[in-house]
């Protein structure tokens, strides 16, 4: 019986800002680079967890929060193409993290492999990434990886 080695050539990788999304990304540079693939940084502001106050302070919020993420989403490319990644996308989205990272995000770049960490920034997103991720691992249209976090404590 002959093994074959999946060889992914869209690299779907969700970041947050957490330790555990920098790991998955760093892990998603080295997956990328092996198989030669594009790699596809994204993050998705949950635009329903501001619902629960002033709607133009949550605007405020929301825009923080996408100024910032496009920050790092910026500071991510670069470090990826630093690494010699073949070709680099990043793009911020707006809505549910569960279905755009199940359904049109992973559509919308042919992602074959998508890469998430397991825990987000505070114990609340903790709970809330953990619950993306693992409706992630179970929607999904592809490969998943999730990156569990090295930090102790």
């Amino acid at each position: 019986m002959e093994t074959t080695i999946q060889q992914y050539a869209h690299v779907l990788v969700a970041v947050d800002g957490s330790e555990s999304a920098k790991e998955a990304f760093e892990k998603a540079i080295l997956i990328a680079k092996r198989n030669n693939s594009e790699l596809i940084i994204a993050h998705v502001i949950d635009s329903s967890s501001y619902n629960m106050g002033i709607e133009s302070a949550n605007f405020d919020v929301i825009e923080f929060d996408a100024a910032e993420m496009e920050n790092l989403l910026i500071e991510y490319q670069d470090r990826a193409a630093e690494a010699k990644v073949r070709s680099v996308k990043t793009e911020l989205f707006k809505g549910s993290p569960k279905l755009l990272l199940t359904q049109e995000i992973p559509e919308k770049y042919h992602a074959d492999l998508l890469i998430v960490g397991s825990t987000g920034l505070n114990m609340i997103e903790r709970w809330m990434i953990g619950s993306v991720s693992e409706y992630i691992i179970r929607h999904a249209p592809c490969d998943v990886l999730v990156v569990r976090n090295t930090e102790k404590g």
